[in-house]
């Protein structure tokens, strides 16, 4: 279970990086250094085991903020015009 979990987060760290890029007026809200916990809403599993392993990160008196979302839009191909080629 552990794996699917780490592949889910993977996403989703993916994701909000490129959130925090598209939106820097969000990324200027969390302080430096922060350790960011990430929380999907309705998957507990998924946020228990997050932090979980946010805690063992954690440095001495690090501020934590959690990020919450409601989840993942579907996923789309971000292909301009593919064509087809025969030959």
């Amino acid at each position: 279970m552990t794996n699917i979990l780490e592949k889910k987060h993977a996403i989703l760290v993916t994701e909000f990086d490129r959130y925090v890029t598209e939106h820097p007026e969000f990324a200027a809200k969390i302080p430096r250094n922060a350790q960011i916990v990430l929380q999907v809403e309705g998957d507990e599993e998924y946020n228990k085991w997050c932090r979980r392993i946010a805690d063992k990160q954690r440095e001495p008196r690090q501020t934590i903020v959690y990020i919450k979302v409601k989840g993942l839009k579907p996923a789309k191909s971000r292909l301009i015009k593919p064509e087809v080629a025969l030959v």
